[in-house]
């Protein structure tokens, strides 16, 4: 069996607990236009010619983004950092793009770490199948589940999809045997207003068995992406949030019962 991924990030410190490998898929449902891994969005290996200023002349150097690799190969490669994972109590994530649009591999990985003892995240958008989730749940040690907004509208609007099922299959993940900690990425100009944060705190205060909430900041990190990938870079107008209200709502957070992370 094989997947296709497009990076693999050692020593991250923000994709669950302890330090850990992060294993990023490609292919994404969603389409958000502060996206940090545009490259990650199309399913397909993709072929770029970036063009590059030297000593006055412009050269042409050609990017392949992503790559099929075995699943077994890439547990060797995984390997390779238990000793960074036990020593701090970290593991494997996977994230993407959407790592469940590739269930199958996942589903794999996620029982070979188990019978290697290597605690296991599952970074989602919850756009999948809920039978899919739902297995999930049971292979994964965590599922880290993003949640953008409240509003259908805005959500539409701004991540190309509806968020209606991504709502419903949240309530079904907490039912599940995995530890869940919803990311919440916030973003000025998208959903860093008061309203959009009592719209998020109602919703929360409803929902049982989640008991951590991580704010993750946006960052104009990946803005180069765009144009040497050529891509459209829809970023215009999103910044990133003031301390005073991301502080704000993580005392809000905080008073609603949360155990709170800003950056994961």
């Amino acid at each position: 069996m094989t997947v296709c991924i497009f990076d693999i990030k050692r020593f991250a410190v923000h994709d669950g607990p302890g330090i850990r490998t992060t294993v990023f898929f490609k292919g994404c449902p969603l389409n958000c236009w502060w996206c940090h891994n545009p490259e990650g969005i199309s399913p397909e290996i993709e072929h770029f010619t970036e063009e590059i200023e030297f000593d006055g002349i412009t050269l042409n150097k050609e990017l392949t983004v992503g790559r099929w690799i075995k699943v077994n190969d890439l547990m060797e490669e995984l390997e390779k950092d238990r000793i960074f994972m036990e020593e701090s109590g970290g593991g494997v994530t996977f994230s993407g793009g959407e790592p469940l649009m590739q269930h199958e591999a996942v589903f794999a990985l996620l029982k070979l770490c188990s019978e290697a003892g290597i605690h296991t995240a599952v970074d989602t958008s919850g756009l999948v199948s809920e039978h899919i989730l739902q297995q999930a749940t049971e292979l994964a040690d965590l599922i880290l589940y993003d949640l953008k907004s409240l509003d259908d509208k805005i959500h539409q609007e701004f991540t190309g999809v509806s968020n209606k099922k991504i709502l419903n299959n949240l309530e079904i993940t907490l039912k599940g045997q995995a530890r869940v900690i919803l990311r919440f990425p916030m973003v000025a100009g998208f959903n860093d207003k008061p309203a959009d944060h009592n719209q998020l705190l109602a919703y929360l205060e409803g929902l049982e068995n989640l008991d951590q909430v991580d704010i993750l900041p946006y960052h104009p990190f990946g803005t180069q992406k765009y144009n040497r990938f050529n891509k459209k870079n829809r970023q215009n107008g999103f910044g990133i949030p003031s301390k005073e209200k991301i502080n704000s709502l993580r005392d809000e957070l905080i008073n609603a019962g949360f155990a709170v992370n800003i950056g994961g």
